[in-house]
């Protein structure tokens, strides 16, 4: 019987092969996370969004033993951070905190660089981060029901400040204004600091502000809170109300900031996201920094908050639509 020649060369052949892949099926193995985490933030450092996911992130790195790395990605209400992340690997290594502008985009913008409904798996919405209706002191306004009758009474209507076309706090303002009967015009800025100065000085009316760039003016009586415009009321403003309470049914406006990853996470990483965000918002520190920003902690399973972001992508739809604004080419 004659040995086969090429057959130990064979054997040594597939043993290279073997060991050349050794490196990737032991990556591949690797327990998640194995290495840093994007973290992609649609909005400029600074902003409630961003301060919050750093609150959030620096406690779960922590707990999951890697970095999780801020990348602010501001730009086009959110969209261009959007996109980076609905292109991005699903791998876990790669995750979005956004707000409710998330589910607002697909009514405001005539054409994304992606589909807001399939590219996304939700983790967990974050926080609760409700608006606050405020006015200047010499507007000598002191309650929702005086504010509508202001603006009924003016022929020309009221305006009113917001952080750009099709912001959350624009969309506020929208809802409540189309909720109360009245006529008010939209008076867009750059960010809430321009907003609120103009404000102040009585050149606007009236804002539907984030609570942290306006409860120092509040404390020191710079500006008066008529109410809170979500659903309810505000732990940093416990006396407010809100402006249904306020006499102004079906104005809620609900915003909040949450984390995303692209579609097809694997469901066990989206599971332990979910996991950590709960477990860091446990956390005494980030309570405390929650209160001096005027959030509420606020958690979901994945599920229950992927068939809330499709719910609201349908409501602010119709917001939109209501309220006649024309879509962003």
């Amino acid at each position: 019987m004659h040995s086969h020649p090429t057959l130990p060369r064979r054997f040594a052949l597939t043993f290279v092969a073997l060991a050349a892949l050794a490196p990737a099926i032991a990556l591949a193995q690797a327990p998640w996370p194995s290495k840093p985490i994007r973290v992609i933030v649609p909005f400029a450092a600074g902003s409630t969004t961003d301060i919050i996911a750093r609150a959030i992130t620096d406690k779960m790195a922590a707990s999951l033993g890697q970095q999780l790395v801020v990348e602010n990605k501001a730009g086009a209400s959110g969209t261009i951070g959007q996109a980076q992340v609905a292109s991005a690997e699903a791998d876990g290594y790669t995750i979005m905190v956004h707000s409710s502008s998330h589910t607002v985009s697909p009514s405001t913008f005539a054409k994304l660089p992606f589909d807001t409904l399939t590219a996304f798996a939700g983790v967990t919405p974050i926080s609760a981060t409700p608006n606050v209706l405020v006015i200047a002191p010499s507007k000598n306004i002191k309650t929702v029901r005086e504010l509508v009758a202001a603006a009924k009474s003016n022929p020309a209507g009221l305006n009113f400040a917001s952080a750009g076309q099709g912001s959350a706090t624009h969309l506020n303002a929208e809802k409540f204004k189309l909720a109360a009967g009245i006529n008010a015009t939209n008076i867009p800025f750059k960010g809430s600091a321009e907003a609120v100065t103009e404000v102040i000085s009585g050149r606007v009316d009236y804002y539907f502000s984030p609570i942290a760039p306006v409860i120092g003016q509040i404390r020191a009586g710079a500006l008066v809170p008529l109410a809170v415009g979500s659903s309810r009321r505000a732990s940093a403003l416990p006396d407010v109300p809100t402006t249904a309470e306020a006499g102004v049914p079906g104005s809620e406006f609900n915003f909040w900031i949450g984390m995303m990853v692209p579609a097809k996470t694997p469901r066990d990483i989206v599971n332990r996201l979910n996991a950590e965000v709960v477990k860091a918002l446990a956390q005494p520190e980030v309570k405390e920094r929650f209160l001096q920003l005027g959030a509420d902690a606020w958690t979901m399973t994945p599920e229950q908050f992927d068939t809330y972001i499709k719910a609201e992508v349908t409501s602010n739809a119709a917001l939109v639509k209501a309220a006649g604004l024309s879509p962003t080419q």
